[in-house]
């Protein structure tokens, strides 16, 4: 699979798959309160743990991003790459 700037290289994000399971399985579960018409509270104490858990999957991609395609940019002496993974990090921040 071809990123936006068309290369094939990028890291492998399967590590993140469990965690993102458990996500699915938390959000399966919000849905099954929502059913059963559980006090209010307690939905949203269930939607914030599922979002903080995708955010820490968001946060490892992020840093895996920075450590693998962004360092690799720089690594070379293509100028116009490492300012287009500055933009792309600029679109993922704003």
């Amino acid at each position: 699979m071809k990123n936006e700037t068309g290369s094939s290289e990028h890291p492998d994000h399967s590590v993140h798959i469990k965690r993102l399971n458990r996500v699915i399985g938390q959000v399966e579960g919000i849905e099954r309160m929502i059913l059963d018409r559980r006090y209010c509270t307690d939905i949203i104490a269930q939607l914030k743990a599922a979002a903080a858990a995708l955010k820490a999957v968001e946060s490892e991609v992020f840093k895996s991003h920075l450590r693998g395609c962004v360092k690799s940019a720089f690594k070379g002496n293509d100028a116009f790459k490492a300012e287009e993974k500055i933009q792309e990090i600029i679109k993922l921040i704003y």
